[in-house]
């Protein structure tokens, strides 16, 4: 129906009520009477049909959408009425001197039942209209009574074309506890899901509950994979409002749902200060890692980014990435071919562009690579660092971020000894330049290159089974864009040679990784099935943030500590660097790793 077919509708349903409202109230106290001839009343129900026609315009309840009100259209007819009713005493009083109460109190109140009912029938015609889908439906339990709940459950009832058929919620508030919302009962808590779901026939768990903190959201979904039903999660509430999706859009949990950790909120203004219209470059910057940097640095709308890397194919692609969402911005993005270990060509990339910081993340990452490759790993990890730090020192940047990793404290690999090296090159410059030097540690980033994510997922998508090196093999875990947030924060924190870390939570179980992974895929464990192969060479057990001598106990920003890393000087860690360029791979590997731990007696002429 058109806007003026609409229009037309409701004016003449409105002027056919409003008009029987106040003869009837009329007639209800005055039966004997001839209502008919009774001029007062007949002006009276002149000015309350012009007044309601009125007052209805200007409260568009001619042009509002019924088969969706609520409470607050209910509430609009009310005021809309009441107004019209009291012009009607107003034309009363002046006429006869005298005013009809009690009939126009009937007139007010079948009003609003007969000008309300109208409208909400219109709602339950709509609701009654709805179209089964065409096909068997799913079951769906919702956890959540809440908002996000309701929302949810209101959408799938309207929605004609909805798969879903809600048997129920489910939600720990006991107060809730068999009561009604949008028409389905609270079965019960969280606890009960698996007995509801056996009872209910239920196939698919949709977690409602936006504002459950994620270490609550882990022990929830591991409820919920005790069933054989599916189980997705429901749309941010911002994302359903700024029309990114629709509420019926399930999403599947995904691992980062499950680190039993929520994310460190960070300074963002304080990290705006060190970047907002700044010359900044990233190395590295079509890894993982360095490609996540950028996008969050052009969040803060820096005067120019600069894009370095070895690898055309990952540089072309962030930077395409990046100019296409960013067109309009006026930010200049520059992608820079280059390799780290080239010192001339990375000192002419600094002094040409001459940036404000640099975040440093081009490096080699992968263990066991580098225990068969040692030289490579110094190279780069070792000798790339260094060049890029040199030179961010003799030109005289404000700020130089080293990305390093969990791997460096105490490391029996050639990776993690690399790292720390490269730690100890930083923290030396901190104490003779201008430019503020700082390193940050973080564990394992999910989704990363070289991650155990995507090789799960590859297996589990082959039919298995899935590898793990050892059934008590842990790891610390976190998301790309926590990872990348927390390289800009450290910017914003550093004074000079700290080397920060994250409080990351809890380690999680390599085991229970693949395990949340195979049910996240839609199958049983027994279904894919996880192997040991072994530990590699390099591996530890478990990684660790901080060694003992280097914990510091208070947070110089919430979960963020900085470690007291002890350090050669800078005369020592220039004799370990001629050693490191001049020696075999043998002699190398035990070298690094053993002046990374603190040996450092191994390098010469101490």
């Amino acid at each position: 129906m058109n806007y003026r077919r609409r229009y037309a509708v409701f004016f003449i349903l409105d002027s056919i009520i409003v008009l029987t409202a106040i003869y009837i109230s009329y007639w209800l106290l005055h039966p004997t009477v001839e209502v008919y001839t009774n001029k007062t009343l007949f002006i009276s129900a002149i000015t309350l049909l012009i007044a309601h026609h009125i007052v209805a315009n200007i409260y568009k309840l001619y042009s509002r959408i019924w088969a969706v009100a609520s409470i607050r259209e209910l509430i609009i007819i009310g005021v809309a009425v009441t107004i019209s009713v009291v012009m009607a005493m107003i034309m009363q009083q002046l006429i006869n001197g005298d005013i009809y109460f009690r009939v126009l109190m009937i007139t007010w109140l079948l009003h609003i039942i007969m000008i309300g009912g109208s409208r909400f029938l219109l709602r339950l015609l709509h609701e009654k209209r709805k179209i089964k889908f065409d096909g068997e439906a799913i079951r769906v339990l919702i956890v959540g009574a809440g908002q996000a709940g309701t929302i949810l459950a209101r959408n799938i009832s309207r929605d004609e074309y909805s798969e879903y058929q809600i048997v129920g919620y489910v939600d720990d508030d006991p107060n809730k506890k068999h009561l009604t919302l949008v028409d389905y009962r609270v079965l019960g808590t969280t606890k009960e899901i698996k007995k509801i779901v056996e009872k209910k026939g239920v196939q698919e768990i949709i977690l409602a509950v936006p504002s459950l903190p994620k270490s609550e959201m882990k022990a929830l979904f591991e409820r919920c994979s005790t069933t054989d039903a599916n189980v997705k999660i429901m749309p941010k509430i911002e994302d359903v409002l700024t029309g990114k999706v629709t509420v019926n859009d399930m999403e599947e949990v995904n691992i980062e749902d499950l680190l039993g950790r929520d994310e460190v909120k960070l300074d963002m203004l304080a990290i705006s200060e060190g970047i907002t219209n700044k010359v900044i470059l990233v190395t590295g910057a079509g890894g993982s890692i360095g490609s996540e940097i950028c996008r969050q640095v052009m969040k803060f709308q820096p005067k120019q980014l600069l894009l370095l890397g070895h690898g055309e194919n990952s540089i072309y692609s962030i930077h395409l990435e990046l100019t296409e969402q960013y067109k309009n911005s006026g930010i200049e993005m520059l992608p820079v071919i280059a390799d780290v270990q080239d010192r001339n060509r990375i000192f002419e990339v600094i002094r040409t562009y001459k940036p404000d910081a640099i975040y440093h993340a081009a490096a080699h990452k992968h263990v066991p690579l580098m225990e068969a490759n040692p030289l490579e790993a110094i190279k780069n990890n070792v000798f790339g660092t260094k060049n890029v730090a040199d030179a961010a020192h003799a030109v005289g940047v404000d700020r130089f971020v080293l990305v390093s990793t969990d791997k460096a404290v105490n490391p029996p690999n050639v990776m993690g000894s690399t790292k720390r090296i490269a730690e100890m090159i930083v923290q030396n410059l901190a104490t003779q330049s201008k430019t503020t030097f700082a390193a940050v540690r973080f564990g394992n980033v999910l989704g990363s290159r070289g991650s155990v994510v995507p090789r799960f997922k590859a297996q589990i998508a082959a039919g298995g089974p899935v590898t793990v090196t050892h059934p008590e093999m842990t790891r610390y875990f976190m998301t790309i864009p926590e990872a990348s947030r927390l390289v800009l924060q450290a910017g914003a924190l550093a004074h000079g040679g700290e080397v920060f870390v994250l409080d990351m939570g809890e380690p999680v179980y390599i085991t229970d990784l693949a395990k949340n992974l195979i049910r996240l895929s839609g199958f049983k464990e027994e279904e894919i099935g996880i192997e040991y192969s072994g530990i590699r060479p390099g591996e530890k057990m478990f990684e660790e943030l901080l060694s003992p001598d280097e914990i510091q106990e208070e947070h110089v920003y919430p979960k963020i500590h900085v470690g007291k890393a002890n350090c050669m000087t800078a005369k020592q860690l220039e004799i370990l660097l001629n050693e490191l360029e001049q020696q075999n791979n043998l002699e190398l590997k035990e070298k690094v790793i053993a002046v990374a731990n603190g040996r450092w007696e191994v390098v010469s002429h101490f």
